[in-house]
């Protein structure tokens, strides 16, 4: 099938799909056939990270929908993400390799640094979130200004196209900013319209940085998540704008993204939702029914981790 697909244009010229298909607690056995079901669907940028534990399946997806013709490596923009105990300058690349040979490719289309904070340094075979004795997160000496700068050679090198950031906050990619010589080309951080980071998404208009919208349908099978959580695909001003176009809850939140020019990359096992999300080329919201879901902000987060918000930099504490 032809991909129908929007693109946004980086600040270094590169395209990229602004509707991409989510990893992140696809289960290895589960996220192999979802792949190979969303690549015949149309879906040409898939985001992965190594953390997910499910990069090796993914490849073998990817090298599968290659040889059967569906795509080639060029049609495809993949991008992943470094971990919090990789960072550490002399270790980046090393960690990148593994990516690559899981995903049996030899460039990455976008690389991002997964969480400014550091977590105690550690090599491909430790704990990815390591202990203490007490079962506490332990914090690393990292800088994510060091690690940014291993990142840049990352592009001098020809493995990755671009680079960006997940879950910094304005002053920490303001730090990256003042000292790129490779600018950060994107920004992923949850996004939906409980929490639509529209500040952030000015600063990041500004400085010519493209905003990717993870948890754009507000995360319903978050296990962080609690009963009193506000729903958003229940919201009745979403069913309501659902109803008025014909679609489903969750193509209003995903169309809602893509008409703010927010990448936006929701996630599925399920063959019918995994379709049913990328059919969202065929209608558009009218300004009243943005206005309407602009309306429904809260600031409310579904993905906090505050069991380590004592870590020197942790983003969510400055106010945006």
């Amino acid at each position: 099938m032809a991909s129908n697909n929007q693109f946004v244009t980086f600040n270094n010229g590169e395209q990229y799909p602004i509707l991409g298909f989510g990893t992140w607690k696809s289960k290895p056995g589960e996220v192999e056939e979802a792949v190979k079901v969303a690549i015949d669907t149309g879906y040409r940028h898939l985001d992965c990270a190594m953390f997910y534990g499910n990069e090796k399946e993914i490849g073998d997806a990817i090298n599968q929908k290659i040889d059967e013709g569906v795509v080639s490596r060029q049609d495809l923009y993949i991008t992943s993400k470094l971990w919090n105990i990789f960072h550490q300058p002399d270790i980046v690349e090393t960690v990148l390799n593994k990516t690559l040979t899981d995903l049996q490719i030899s460039y990455l289309d976008l690389y991002l640094v997964h969480w400014p904070m550091a977590f105690k340094e550690g090599g491909l075979d430790d704990d990815f979130i390591p202990k203490d004795d007490d079962g506490v997160t332990i914090e690393g000496e990292g800088s994510y200004i060091e690690t940014w700068q291993a990142m840049e050679q990352l592009v001098e090198n020809g493995l990755v196209k671009s680079i960006g950031v997940s879950n910094f906050n304005k002053r920490q990619i303001e730090d990256i900013l003042n000292i790129a010589t490779v600018k950060p080309v994107n920004v992923q951080v949850e996004c939906h319209p409980y929490l639509n980071q529209s500040k952030l998404k000015e600063f990041c208009d500004e400085n010519d940085i493209v905003l990717t919208a993870y948890s754009p349908l507000g995360s319903p099978d978050n296990p962080c998540r609690k009963p009193e959580d506000p729903s958003l695909l229940e919201n009745p001003t979403i069913l309501d704008i659902a109803g008025k176009h014909g679609k489903s809850a969750a193509h209003v939140l995903i169309r809602y993204q893509i008409q703010r020019g927010v990448m936006v990359i929701p996630k599925s096992v399920n063959k019918h939702r995994i379709e049913s999300n990328f059919y969202v080329w065929d209608f558009e919201l009218d300004q009243e029914d943005m206005d309407q879901i602009d309306g429904l902000d809260c600031n409310c987060r579904y993905i906090q981790m505050k069991e380590i918000e004592h870590f020197k930099d942790y983003p969510f504490i400055d106010e945006y």
